[in-house]
C-alpha cells in the first residue's frame, strides 16, 4: 500500500550492501505494477515477493536520523529473514550524497521498474538533506534492482525542477503508470501542494521522458500528508489519491479529505478530481474482481479532535472503502471495531486503519485488508498494538471469518509490551512464492528501535507457525536512537 509520512506514534527523544544476499543467475520479469490488483516488489527478480522499510531515524557512522533503507528479500519456501538483505544510507558506495545528521534517508519510498529492465528499482527521499544554503531542501536518490538486489551501483539523483520555490523535496513519492505509455513514472511532493510527474521512465542518468506539475486541489496552506497510486476507473492507467486538507473552513479548522486524480495520456488530470472520504493511509487494489481499483482508507482518529466533532470519524478509527467504477468513486463502505464480524471493539485512541494494505492471503481471487489497530490496549497493556484481517469477496470487504492478531497470538514472536504499537505498518505480500500472501507488521518495538514480523499464510489464514521477528540488530542496523525499522514500507 502507497503508506508515507505518517503520524509521529510516539514522542521519543554503517550502511552498505551486507552479506548474505542472494544472487540469481537471470533476471525474470518483475511484477507488474497494476492498479487493480495488490502489487508487490521483486527487486532481484526471481518472482517472490521483497519489502522495502524505511530506517530515516538511524544513525549513520554516529550521524542521528541520517537514515538507512532496509530490504528484505523473500526466499520461496520461507519468506523474509534478516540473512536475506540489504542496507543502503548515502554513505553507501555508489549512493549520491553523503550520510549527515537529519537528512531522513528513506523518510518515504516508491518501487517500480523505472528503467524497464525487469527488475523493480527504489525511489528514497531525505526531504532534511541540506543543499548548499538551501536548508532542508531535500533530495530524491533512485536505488537500481538487479539480480543481486538493491546495491548503491550507478544510484543516480533525481534533480528538483525548482529548488527555491519549496523546501522537502522527495518528501512524498508514488510510482505507476500515471500516462498508459508502459512505462512507469514517479510522481515527487514537496513542503508545498504541487506535485511533480516524472513521465516515460526514469533512464540509468536519472532523466525522464517528460515532466509534468500538478497542483493538488487541497488547501495550499497546508502540505500534502500521503500519495497513493492505482488505477481506480479500468482505463489502464494510474490514478493517483492525495491525502491532504480542505481549504480553511468558516471556524477556522482544516478537514482532513482525500482526492483522487485521474490518470490520462497526458498524466495527471487536477481538473477532474475527485473528492473521497477521509484518511491518512490509503491504498488501491480490485477487491471484489470487477475490473476497477477500490480505495481504502485508513481514518485512525478519534471523532471528536480538538473540539470539533468529524462527521466522517469514528471513535477508535474507520476504515473508509470507496470501490471503484469506470467513473472513478462508486459505492462506499465503512468498518470500525464495532462492525459486525469485525474482532475486538471500538475504544478510543486504538487508531484501528492506522495502516493497512490489500493482498489475497487465502488464495481465493479477491483481495483481503490487513488492518493495524497499532493503539490498541491488550489486557491492561497501554499501545501494545494488533492487527486485523478482513477478507474479501465478490462483494467486497466483509467481517465474516475475520482475523486477529497481536505478540501474544500462539507462535507469534515477542510479547505484548507497552507502547509497541505493532502493527504501525502492515503488508500483505507474497514473499514465500505459494501464491499467497503472507503479513509483515512493522512495530515500534524496544522504544523506537523497530521490528519486523513475517507471519506466513497457512493457505487460508495468517499463521504463526513459522514465523519470525527480524530486529534492527539482525538487520545491521544501529539502535542508537530511534532508527524505527518497520515503521514505513514502500509502495
Amino acid at each position: 500500500m502507497h503508506r508515507k509520512t505518517r503520524t509521529t506514534l510516539a514522542t521519543v527523544a554503517a550502511a552498505a550492501v551486507t552479506g548474505g544476499l542472494l544472487t540469481f543467475a537471470a533476471a525474470t520479469p518483475a511484477l507488474a505494477v497494476d492498479g487493480t490488483v495488490a502489487s508487490q516488489a521483486d527487486f532481484n527478480g526471481d518472482g517472490v515477493g521483497d519489502v522495502a522499510s524505511s530506517a530515516d531515524g538511524a544513525y549513520v557512522s554516529g550521524k542521528a536520523n541520517a537514515g538507512q533503507v532496509v530490504v528484505a528479500y523473500g526466499v520461496e519456501g520461507s519468506g523474509i529473514t534478516a540473512s536475506q538483505r540489504s542496507v543502503i544510507s548515502q554513505d553507501t558506495s555508489g549512493v549520491p550524497g553523503g550520510a549527515e545528521t537529519g537528512d531522513g534517508f528513506s523518510s518515504d519510498t516508491a518501487y517500480a521498474d523505472f528503467d524497464g529492465d525487469g527488475y523493480d528499482d527504489l525511489a528514497v527521499g531525505a526531504p532534511w538533506e541540506d543543499l548548499g544554503d538551501d536548508q532542508d531542501a531535500g533530495m530524491v536518490t533512485i536505488l537500481w534492482g538487479s539480480a543481486s538486489g538493491i546495491t548503491g551501483a550507478g544510484a543516480v539523483q533525481l534533480d528538483d525542477p525548482a529548488p527555491t520555490s519549496h523546501d522537502q523535496w522527495g518528501r512524498l513519492l508514488a510510482a505507476g503508470d500515471f500516462d498508459g505509455d508502459g512505462k512507469q513514472d514517479l510522481t515527487v511532493g514537496t513542503s508545498k501542494t504541487k506535485l511533480y510527474l516524472f513521465k516515460g521512465g526514469i533512464s540509468r542518468n536519472g532523466t525522464s521522458g517528460s515532466r509534468q506539475t500538478v497542483q493538488a486541489p487541497i488547501s495550499t496552506t497546508r502540505p500534502l500528508y500521503n500519495l497513493t497510486a492505482g488505477d481506480v476507473n479500468g482505463d489502464h492507467r494510474t490514478d493517483l489519491v492525495a491525502n491532504g486538507y480542505t481549504p480553511e473552513s468558516s471556524n477556522g479548522y482544516y478537514w482532513d479529505r482525500n482526492f483522487l486524480l485521474f490518470g490520462t495520456a497526458s498524466g495527471l488530470d487536477a481538473a477532474g478530481a475527485q473528492e473521497l472520504r477521509p484518511g491518512i493511509i490509503s491504498g488501491v487494489g480490485d477487491i471484489n474482481r470487477d475490473g476497477y481499483g477500490d480505495i481504502v482508507s485508513g481514518w485512525h482518529r478519534n471523532k471528536v479532535q480538538d473540539g470539533v466533532t468529524d462527521p466522517y470519524a469514528a471513535d477508535g478509527g474507520k476504515v473508509w472503502i470507496t470501490y471503484g467504477s469506470q467513473y472513478g468513486v462508486g459505492t462506499v463502505q465503512g468498518i470500525t471495531q464495532d462492525t459486525s464480524g469485525v474482532p475486538g471493539s471500538a475504544e478510543l485512541n486504538d487508531m484501528f486503519g492506522y495502516e493497512l494494505d490489500l493482498g489475497d492471503v487465502d488464495g481465493d481471487g479477491f483481495l483481503d485488508l490487513a488492518v493495524g489497530v497499532a493503539g490498541e490496549n491488550v489486557d491492561g497493556v497501554t499501545d501494545t498494538g494488533s492487527v486485523v484481517v478482513l477478507h474479501g469477496t465478490a462483494s467486497g470487504i466483509t467481517g465474516t471469518g475475520a482475523q486477529y492478531v497481536d505478540q501474544n497470538t500462539a507462535g507469534v514472536p515477542g510479547s505484548n509490551e507497552k507502547e509497541d504499537y505493532f502493527g504501525s505498518d502492515v503488508k500483505l505480500d507474497d514473499v514465500s512464492g505459494d501464491g499467497r500472501a503472507d503479513l509483515v507488521v512493522g512495530s515500534g518495538e524496544n522504544d523506537g528501535n523497530g521490528s519486523i514480523t513475517y507471519l506466513p499464510s497457512s493457505g487460508g489464514r495468517i499463521t504463526g507457525t513459522g514465523s519470525r521477528a527480524l530486529s534492527p540488530t539482525a538487520l545491521g542496523v544501529s539502535t542508537s536512537g530511534t532508527p524505527y525499522v518497520g515503521y514505513n514500507f514502500a509502495d
